[in-house]
């Protein structure tokens, strides 16, 4: 995709919308109640979460991560254009999009475009975040800035690229005689599957998965789910990472790599669930396990995210992606990733 550096276009500002996370011990309850409000979560399920949280200090490493990208992708902006602002609102936490679309509008911008930090479609990875942002315009009324949402990116190349190459280096731990037997999961959070039937979540994951494998030359990998929080009579996505690490224990496997490729950044669940949680069960059953780098703040991954916004702001006929299924449409129709019907435990 050639650069631009004009900034005549469909665009005045863009927004960096992200999921949110406590910065002290203090918030971590307010913002779980803020995630679970209206879902079917057990108590019980909300307390052990935030005593995951609680393990690092009650400080989720997300922010931090968003603002590090925020950085990268403003001076790649500079570098490259459109030459917009860009702002960053999320939805559980501060700064909450409520707060960031009021300055939007406080600043004159009319009609922004958002990225979503998350590369797969479903209800709670696309949808809700627009009902999200639907919501904070309505707030303010006819001030309030057009927002369109960037298609997803599960098969760009700036997204699956990056994530081979870490994958590739978390196999350069291993013997290289070992290399190409070394099991490969591939995780992703897990959703209730009548969420999962209602959007392209699982179809999308398994395309990502076998296109990074394709690229980073595996032999044996296979997709699993981690993070789950629904009631134990609601069915969710499987298998669950430890359980397939305890199969692929009984096989006989004594060396893994985990690989991240549901999330773009190292965030608790990665920090809990993978190097935490999984990779206690890895070492109590005499495992060798590393752990892939999410893409965080690649240059290419950061290109991507500029070259995303420069499609859509100078209307590009291009739309760059990669394997068997197509890029992802544009505009999302309104009966894109319906809610999950509500299931009674």
């Amino acid at each position: 995709m050639g650069d631009s550096t004009e900034n005549v276009g469909a665009y005045d500002a863009v927004l960096l919308v992200s999921f949110g996370g406590p910065n002290g011990p203090d918030d971590v309850m307010p913002f779980l109640e803020n995630v679970l409000r209206g879902r079917n979560v057990p108590r019980e399920r909300m307390l052990e979460v935030a005593e995951h949280y609680q393990h690092f200090g009650g400080k989720s490493p997300i922010n931090e991560q968003n603002i590090a990208l925020l950085a990268a992708l403003r001076a790649e902006c500079l570098r490259r254009g459109p030459h917009l602002p860009i702002y960053w609102g999320n939805r559980n936490w501060h700064p909450l999009l409520t707060d960031t679309l009021r300055e939007m509008a406080d600043n004159g911008v009319k009609r922004g475009i958002a990225f979503v930090t998350s590369a797969y479609s479903s209800y709670s990875g696309c949808r809700q975040y627009r009902e999200n942002i639907a919501a904070a315009c309505a707030a303010l009324g006819e001030r309030a800035p057009q927002i369109d949402k960037i298609r997803a990116f599960f098969n760009h190349p700036g997204f699956v690229e990056p994530m081979a190459a870490n994958v590739v280096r978390a196999l350069d731990h291993f013997l290289t005689a070992d290399r190409l037997d070394v099991p490969v999961l591939f995780t992703a959070h897990s959703i209730p599957t009548s969420m999962a039937d209602s959007s392209c979540y699982a179809s999308q994951l398994a395309e990502t998965a076998r296109l990074v494998a394709a690229k980073a030359g595996l032999t044996t990998w296979q997709l699993v789910f981690q993070s789950r929080s629904g009631p134990p009579t609601q069915p969710w996505l499987e298998p669950d990472v430890c359980d397939a690490i305890r199969s692929l224990h009984k096989q006989g496997m004594t060396q893994m790599v985990l690989a991240p490729i549901g999330f773009i950044s190292d965030h608790m669940e990665v920090l809990y669930d993978l190097d935490t949680e999984a990779a206690d069960l890895c070492r109590s059953l005499g495992i060798k396990m590393h752990r892939a780098a999410t893409v965080g703040t690649d240059p290419a991954f950061v290109g991507m995210v500029r070259d995303l916004i420069a499609e859509r702001h100078f209307n590009l006929p291009q739309r760059e992606a990669i394997g068997v299924l197509p890029a992802c449409h544009d505009i999302c129709p309104l009966d894109c990733c319906p809610a999950p019907a509500m299931r009674r435990p």
